[in-house]
């Protein structure tokens, strides 16, 4: 797909998503996850952190899930910081919860896991950090 095409789709995945679960989310401050789910927060996204470690604390006034299973509102990207191999269980997660978008960080990718998306029309989107696709895309940088 040509780089126009998908970046168009991007931006209008952004404009039409409103509730982000971040999955790999960490209370360290200096971690890449919380840098990123401060920024979608500050941009106006609902961003619902996910990580079994930090069950009911919460991270940037939100409280932190378990599994995307444990989310009880309907989630529009599933956007992950976990290690490639994690990401078909997080697939499988995704297809569940009903997530139109699966997306994988910079150096996360997993061919199984887009075969799990695309085959259940989930919009994948790997090795992309969400936060400088947002401000690429909607001219902030």
């Amino acid at each position: 797909m040509e780089e126009q095409v998908i970046d168009d789709k991007i931006k209008e995945l952004f404009i039409s998503s409103r509730v982000i679960a971040l999955v790999g989310a960490s209370k360290k401050k200096e971690k890449d996850s919380n840098i990123v789910m401060k920024f979608l927060q500050k941009s106006g996204y609902k961003v619902i952190p996910v990580n079994p470690a930090y069950i009911n604390d919460k991270i940037h006034g939100e409280r932190v899930h378990g599994t995307l299973l444990d989310i009880k509102e309907k989630v529009d990207i599933v956007n992950v910081f976990r290690p490639s191999e994690e990401a078909i269980d997080i697939a499988n997660q995704t297809k569940e919860i009903g997530a139109q978008v699966l997306w994988l960080q910079l150096n996360i990718e997993n061919n199984k896991a887009k075969e799990i998306a695309l085959k259940n029309k989930i919009y994948y989107i790997a090795n992309k950090c969400s936060k400088i696709e947002f401000e690429k895309l909607f001219g902030i940088i």
